[in-house]
């Protein structure tokens, strides 16, 4: 029997497709900051290590301490531990730009950890052949390291992204919009069946095509890293 405060099920898309849009707005805003921070923090740390270019290793170690405490935070508690900082950047602690910043966070330690260890699987030589060859330390993470770690990155930044969309419904719970709102405001305190229902389903897809995106772009860059690998090499 169909609760009085359910929602229609013809008004559901109507309310699903607008938290839909929040999502992805506030998942956008959050990856280009991950990417934009993320990577050159990820090199950085990376060349900071002895086998690095420029070895600094006790700055390595506090670098590599500080992302290991940003990633090893549940993300429900770190939003909660920040929110006075949230305040201050924001001037709020709900709606989405309240949830960028825990979730920037929380992002970009994952992804410094991911770029970090993309670059230490490249093959030293080319890091070698590339100083060898007259290039400087920031042209080696340019043109060997980054170019050759960019499938790995690609594949990597697909875990992070459907990670971000899981902390998006978890802000969401907590007045930051999206279709995290949308399941437990509607979904779960109204016991509405067909909006959960409705939620679940739209995850699952929206997950799915972050997933195939990014198959397809491994798949696209793999050629390019490969040919970047044979340039590097002696002749």
């Amino acid at each position: 029997m169909r609760h009085s405060n359910n929602v229609p099920l013809p008004d559901i898309p109507a309310l699903i497709f607008p938290a839909l849009l929040d999502t992805l707005i506030m998942v956008g805003i959050v990856m280009a900051i991950v990417v934009i921070v993320g990577v050159p923090l990820g090199a950085l740390v990376h060349n900071l290590a002895p086998q690095g270019q420029f070895p600094r290793p006790r700055l390595h170690t506090v670098l590599s301490w500080i992302v290991s405490v940003g990633r090893s935070l549940p993300f429900l508690i770190l939003m909660a531990a920040i929110v006075p900082f949230t305040r201050f950047i924001t001037g709020t602690n709900i709606g989405i730009p309240a949830a960028v910043v825990p979730m920037s966070i929380a992002g970009i330690a994952f992804f410094t950890r991911i770029v970090e260890n993309s670059l230490r699987s490249v093959p030293p030589d080319l890091a070698r052949v590339a100083t060898a060859s007259g290039a400087s330390p920031l042209q080696v993470i340019r043109t060997a390291q980054l170019a050759e770690a960019v499938p790995s990155i690609i594949g990597g930044l697909t875990i992070n992204t459907i990670a971000m969309i899981e902390y998006s419904a978890i802000a969401g719970s907590i007045g930051a919009g999206g279709i995290g709102y949308v399941a437990v405001t509607y979904g779960y305190q109204r016991f509405d069946n067909g909006v959960m229902l409705a939620t679940i389903i739209v995850l699952v897809v929206l997950v799915a095509c972050v997933q195939k995106l990014g198959d397809a772009l491994v798949r696209l860059t793999t050629p390019y890293a490969r040919r970047q690998h044979r340039v590097a090499q002696p002749a």
